[in-house]
């Protein structure tokens, strides 16, 4: 996860994170400096748009693409693989293969701390 990924997330929550990278993933987006009124305050709310605005004000950011938040978040309503391919742009086997990469991630990442705690 890049550094600009992980600040967005932190400080828009799941719910802003997920309607930016929904809405605007992978483009550059201009961020107003008054949030009430503006296009992308009608896109994810006038709050997320505040937040963004206090630390991007005027400014453009790289929204990401957050393939694997998205899927999980397409997930957890229920939806299907082949829907949430169709959202993402990607094939089924993409989506799947995700998962499994996440997985594994996950995995690796609580070996990691495990071996941690040892010492």
């Amino acid at each position: 996860m890049s550094d600009l990924t992980a600040e967005l997330h932190e400080l828009l929550g799941d719910e802003g994170f997920f309607k930016l990278t929904d809405v605007h993933g992978g483009i550059r987006v201009y961020i107003p400096k008054v949030a009430p009124g503006s296009t992308l305050a009608s896109e994810i709310g006038v709050d997320h748009t505040a937040r963004l605005s206090k630390m991007f004000s005027g400014g453009y950011i790289r929204v990401p693409v957050a393939r694997e938040f998205r899927a999980r978040h397409y997930r957890t309503l229920g939806e299907s693989n082949a829907t949430i391919a169709r959202r993402l742009g990607l094939t089924e086997t993409g989506v799947e293969k995700l998962f499994r990469r996440a997985a594994k991630e996950r995995v690796t990442a609580k070996k990691d701390l495990r071996q941690i705690e040892m010492f």
